[in-house]
């Protein structure tokens, strides 16, 4: 039994079926996303959206959709379902939507009469080019005629487009297809299938297409899609085709085997922990000698921070150390002093990020209790752990520098450091200039590190300074941001003193590996974040006791922003509570945490099919909002499940 399936009655359900997207990804950075009925509600969904280098490197929706005609008997059935301005829908095909199932791959099957038909939709793996399997199941017909008509657009993500005369509207032909170029600067699309296809040229605009999410989220919402042409393929009962769309040509003749081969790499989404375990393998981007990682889909490209917090939950939970060691390998080079740059490969980068060479530290320090190798690991990191170290003692950038505390602080009028980074007119929302206490937590932990990891690698530093200024900074973490009354961490200290928001990020201070915190302290903080912060979906990020306080994550950008760090709940901070919650309950606290982690499964039938979305809201019913698919959501829920493995094998 299948365990990802959807009904007819499920699937016709606009309200039902609109609302669950597909996400399939490969290792080149190309993404398709659309939703379960098929129509597109985003400008970000697209069945090939991928880098153009010649332009600005960013994602680009090359092709939107596919219009899928059955003609049997001479009538013609449209499947497909697209929305235009003023909430039309035409053509309206999910009416003949019969199921939608996943295992290996999706699989969508439609009825028109006595008409049966699947369709399979796959990545290949390493190129950026999708391919769709049509079957016919069932047909009391002799022969129908499959007609598809592609819908391009030709657009980054983020914008959209509008007829226009400078779209080159030609076709050029290749082997059973056309390839297709519409601007200056892009990869030509390639359109191909398994077989011959008649194709007629019918060069056409397709106005007002309305993107309804893109409305809710108060931005332009409509565009116009051109169709070149359409392709005519004669099939019979029990035959199936492949369709490819690509940025190069390929070899008609193999795309079935193609398609089977790459079938057969796919896991199985047949239970909860599997889905989380492919789902982490769609972050993974191999592109021109380099492996990153995408922060989520559909928004997001590859930041620092998220690649630093995310990469031991998708990577060392499933013991692909080559693939830790290579995205890891891959970033340092971008390191500029002691700071990463917030976003990765971007044309003029902006280091802003302070936590963010503390969390590679951290992430190094994983990997480390994972394999033991200290030598071969200071031998790969070693040199950016001393650059990072150095580089923030010294001072740097956006006053980031070392107080006579032995703390680490930092910040400038009009910039968010930390992961709390929403900006509105110029001014964070929550500034946290100062020492934020989770910046605190991973210094004094990189500290304690630094000193195992070359004691252990037999590596020569000025220990003596490290192990004074790891005295200092634990005395003085104790000392600025506990209060006792209170029973919690303060969020932040600055020269006038602690801000006692009640926030989560006192989290992290509670799980890091090396800490000052006593366990009677860590056990308080995590019992206040437990009853004020912690929701089913992740942990608040600002107590609902607090006037500022934003439960529901919804409007245009101004209101978002304004909800995204004063209530919203954050998966990812699980993996950290856990951790820290564990670590004092031990296996007494299990059966408490795997409540938690297996409270998600229901969230792989939701919003993003098979994954974990970037934010849910602070008030019930937690309503899931932000990407449909966030790396550290899914990371950190991994490690949740290594932690209960781990501590189920456990003495009591």
């Amino acid at each position: 039994m299948e365990y990802i399936k959807f009904t007819k009655e499920q699937l016709i359900n606009l309200e039902f079926s609109l609302n669950r997207e597909i996400l399939r990804s490969n290792r080149a950075g190309s993404y398709a996303c659309q939703t379960l009925a098929g129509c597109n509600t985003r400008k970000y969904h697209g069945l090939l959206i991928c880098p153009q280098p010649g332009i600005d490197d960013d994602n680009h929706v090359l092709l939107s959709n596919v219009d899928e005609t059955i003609i049997a008997g001479g009538v013609e059935f449209n499947l497909s379902i697209r929305r235009y301005q003023g909430g039309v829908y035409h053509p309206k095909g999910h009416k003949y939507l019969r199921e939608f199932k996943i295992d290996q791959v999706p699989v969508i099957t439609f009825r028109v009469g006595n008409v049966l038909i699947n369709k399979e939709m796959v990545f290949t793996t390493n190129e950026d080019r999708i391919l769709l399997k049509y079957t016919i199941v069932e047909s009391s017909e002799p022969s129908i005629i499959l007609r598809f008509k592609p819908f391009l657009a030709f657009r980054n993500v983020h914008f959209l487009t509008r007829a226009n005369m400078d779209a080159d509207t030609s076709a050029i032909p290749i082997p059973h297809g056309i390839t297709v170029k519409m601007y200056q600067g892009y990869t030509p699309l390639y359109i191909q299938f398994s077989k011959k296809a008649e194709y007629t040229h019918s060069p056409d605009w397709y106005y007002n297409v309305e993107y309804i999410k893109e409305i809710e989220r108060g931005y332009e919402a409509h565009e116009d899609l051109f169709v070149p042409g359409y392709f005519d393929v004669e099939m019979r009962r029990g035959e199936s085709i492949v369709f490819s769309a690509g940025t190069t040509e390929t070899e008609p003749g193999k795309l079935k085997q193609r398609f089977a081969i790459e079938e057969r790499k796919r896991m199985p989404r047949d239970t909860y922990i599997n889905c989380l375990k492919n789902s982490a393998q769609q972050f993974i981007v191999n592109r021109e000698g380099k492996t990153q990682l995408i922060a989520g889909y559909p928004y997001f490209g590859r930041f620092s921070r998220d690649t630093f917090i995310a990469l031991p939950g998708l990577a060392l939970t499933t013991n692909q150390y080559d693939l830790f060691h290579n995205v890891l390998s891959s970033i340092v080079p971008e390191l500029n002093g002691p700071l990463f740059p917030n976003i990765l490969r971007r044309k003029f980068p902006v280091y802003n990020s302070i936590d963010a060479p503390l969390w590679f530290i951290w992430a190094v320090q994983k990997y480390y209790y994972k394999t033991g190798k200290a030598g071969q690991i200071w031998s790969d990191f070693g040199a950016a752990i001393l650059q990072i170290m150095n580089g923030l003692k010294e001072g740097t950038q956006y006053n980031i520098h070392l107080h006579d505390d032995g703390l680490l602080y930092g910040g400038v009028a009009g910039e968010a450091l930390t992961w709390m980074d929403a900006i509105i007119d110029h001014q964070p929302i929550t500034p946290r200039m100062g020492a934020p206490i989770e910046v605190s937590a991973l210094w004094y932990n990189a500290i304690a590190f630094l000193i195992e990891l070359t004691t252990k690698a037999r590596k020569k530093i000025d220990t003596l300074y490290w192990k004074e200024t790891l005295n200092l900074a634990g005395q003085s973490l104790l000392a600025k941001y506990w209060d006792k009354d209170k029973g919690y961490l303060a969020d932040c200290i600055d020269e006038q003193g602690a801000d006692f928001t009640m926030r989560p990020n006192q989290v992290i201070a509670a799980a890091m590996p090396h800490t000052p915190l006593p366990e009677e302290i860590r056990k308080s903080l995590l019992s206040k974040v437990k009853r004020e912060l912690l929701t089913p979906r992740g942990l608040r990020t600002l107590s609902p006791m607090h006037p500022q306080y934003k439960g529901t994550y919804s409007g245009d950008q101004i209101s978002r922003d304004l909800a995204y760090h004063q209530g919203s709940a954050f998966p990812w901070l699980l993996g950290f509570f856990a951790e820290g919650y564990l670590r004092i309950h031990g296996k007494g606290g299990l059966s408490f945490i795997k409540n938690l982690f297996y409270g998600f499964e229901p969230e792989m039938f939701e919003h993003g099919l098979t994954s974990i979305s970037e934010i849910y809201d602070g008030d019930p019913p937690h309503k899931p909002a932000g990407a449909i698919s966030q790396a550290w959501s899914v990371a950190e829920l991994l490690r949740m499940y290594e932690l209960i493995e781990y501590y189920e094998k456990q003495d009591n």
